[in-house]
């Protein structure tokens, strides 16, 4: 039995895994889905992302959990690793799920393209919270790419602005290269939120992590959405010991 806490990306909250926690229950595993501060609907979106960590690490904390499988999605791999250097003494392994790993020093918004970094930022300057609010063309075409239509409005009614601050604080990391936690990078093929090639998810991101088992399996950046089993089979192959 494994103990699996999964944080989730932008725009999310934890419920964004439930059908992924109840397979990985069904298998006999716990599993945990924690939202991280100024995410999810009607909450104060004025946070930065230290507080984002801290909120991570005072659920895993509050709830006394040791020996864990952590797993960042997208954003949520910047947050794992701040949390790594908190509490490495709890965490067995660390999953990157289709997720950003930042080298010392970066920001989030370092490692996305031109063209995206224009558009997050001119959303933020538009609003009045400096939060995102994610185009539903942009999840349709490149979020959730292998589902209907149905699925694709199902989903993105359960979204909410994203705080923007998180995005562009620029993270120390040395702590987090420095760590000996064994980590793997779980890489949807379909993934289009990040061009394939020069920007992608693997081996861009996945590189950075030195030594790090890979698994991979056909799929969408929302592939929690689109086939949450899927998923969950593949977080136990990337979360075994």
């Amino acid at each position: 039995m494994s103990i699996f806490v999964l944080v989730h990306g932008s725009w999310h909250d934890g419920s964004a895994w439930q059908a992924v926690v109840d397979h990985l229950e069904a298998k006999g595993h716990l599993a945990f889905a924690p939202t991280i501060a100024g995410h999810g609907k009607s909450v104060d979106k004025n946070v930065n992302h230290a507080q984002c960590t801290q909120s991570i690490i005072n659920y895993i904390v509050s709830k006394d959990l040791t020996d864990i499988v952590l797993l960042g999605h997208s954003f949520g791999g910047t947050v794992i690793a701040k949390v790594a250097e908190a509490i490495p003494d709890r965490i067995k392994r660390l999953i990157f799920l289709d997720a950003f790993v930042l080298n010392d020093g970066e920001s989030l918004i370092d490692n996305v393209p031109p063209h995206t970094q224009a558009l997050v930022d001119q959303l933020a300057r538009e609003s009045d919270d400096r939060t995102v609010i994610l185009p539903f063309e942009m999840w349709r075409e490149a979020f959730l790419n292998d589902a209907d239509l149905d699925l694709a409005r199902s989903s993105y009614a359960q979204l909410s602005p994203e705080p923007y601050q998180p995005w562009i604080d620029k993270l120390n990391l040395k702590q987090f290269y420095s760590l000996s936690i064994p980590k793997s990078y779980l890489y949807c093929t379909e993934d289009n939120v990040l061009p394939q090639g020069e920007w992608g998810w693997h081996p861009k991101m996945s590189s950075r992590l030195g030594l790090f088992r890979f698994v991979q399996m056909p799929g969408s950046h929302e592939v929690m959405f689109s086939n949450p089993v899927g998923l969950a089979e593949k977080i136990i192959v990337a979360g075994r010991d």
